[in-house]
């Protein structure tokens, strides 16, 4: 069965595009092009001599075509070219039939299946064509052989030099390549795409008065949207600093609640044993600077006076040796020397703080 990349030769063979057949065999390099296609069995190169495309042929040659594959009938590629020759003469002889007998000069006995051989057909054609012709002076004979060497190399020199400029990126033959159809389509919506753009701008240009009107209104509209975003930004960032001060406000009023609750001299005789849970803690799940910021809320920084007054109730209130004598008979066994740490680091904290203002 032909494969897809099969068929794509196939296809370059028949159209005679010849430059994206040597780009994409020269992509495609462990191609075979030994393949029968239709119903007569034919291989690219029996088809090239059909077509006498002698570019195409020299190019498959090339490629690793095979002389010898025969179709239904058994013929090959050089008995497609002989029966080419007896029709045309000797232009398709020197154009198809030497290449192949220089590939492959046993192909000239190979029988098709009704036993003629190309040798057969050349021998007709000789036999067909007028004395004179035949009879030529050997001095024309060399000079005619040299000629058409030196026309084949500078041929295959040609084709050489050509491929330098046939990159892929110009000729594009993967397998998404563009077709007929494709490109027909591609170009029909390029086009209707230009027509409308040239549309969009004739009817942009008739209306351009009225849209210079709407556009002072739409500048005055935009300048109102603006100022009310900018409006309603700034209420809701007034609302979330409300939000943030009640909130700070109802922990600093919870924690004043419960120290008086814990550390009153009634609190202290009659209640059960402590864990680290009851603990009157600013910030029960923050950091030491996060209870700070608790025990000072709503006292001014700026005020010195009013602020180290606040900061001298807070280290009474936490000193380590003080705390220790209101609570640490009640204090849970298994949470103790959790909350003696924590009540140190966070007195060692006011100190820290107490000692920056002095400096």
């Amino acid at each position: 069965m032909v494969s897809h990349r099969q068929a794509r030769v196939w296809r370059y063979v028949e159209e005679g595009s010849l430059l994206k057949l040597k780009s994409y065999l020269r992509k495609h390099k462990d191609l075979d092009v030994n393949f029968s296609q239709g119903k007569r069995q034919r291989s690219p190169l029996q088809l090239a001599c059909s077509l006498e495309d002698d570019a195409v042929l020299r190019l498959l040659l090339k490629h690793g075509a095979d002389v010898l594959h025969r179709d239904r009938r058994g013929d090959t590629a050089l008995h497609a070219a002989a029966n080419r020759a007896l029709k045309d003469g000797k232009t398709v002889y020197d154009d198809f039939v030497v290449p192949l007998k220089k590939k492959c000069p046993e192909a000239l006995n190979a029988p098709n299946r009704a036993g003629v051989t190309p040798q057969d057909l050349l021998n007709w054609m000789k036999d067909s064509q007028p004395e004179e012709r035949v009879r030529r002076p050997p001095e024309a004979d060399s000079e005619k052989e040299w000629l058409d060497k030196l026309f084949g190399e500078c041929e295959d020199e040609f084709f050489e030099t050509f491929g330098a400029y046939d990159a892929d990126d110009y000729l594009p033959v993967d397998e998404e390549e563009e077709d007929f159809g494709d490109w027909a389509d591609r170009i029909r919506r390029e086009y209707f795409s230009k027509k409308h753009v040239e549309a969009q701008r004739l009817a942009r240009s008739s209306f351009k008065g009225k849209k210079e009107k709407g556009g002072q209104k739409k500048e005055e509209s935009d300048k109102e949207l603006l100022e009310r975003l900018q409006r309603e930004h700034e209420e809701y960032l007034a609302r979330a600093a409300r939000k943030e001060e009640e909130t700070r406000r109802g922990k600093k009023q919870q924690y004043d609640e419960r120290c008086a609750a814990t550390f009153s001299a009634a609190a202290a005789s009659g209640s059960p044993k402590l864990n680290y849970g009851d603990i009157p803690w600013p910030a029960p799940r923050g950091t030491v600077k996060e209870m700070l910021d608790v025990m000072l809320h709503g006292v001014d920084r700026k005020d010195e006076a009013a602020f180290r007054k606040a900061l001298r109730k807070q280290q009474a209130l936490w000193h380590p040796d003080k705390f220790a004598q209101r609570c640490e008979a009640r204090l849970e066994e298994k949470d103790k020397q959790r909350i003696l740490d924590t009540v140190t680091a966070l007195s060692q904290e006011l100190n820290s703080l107490a000692h920056s203002l002095k400096t």
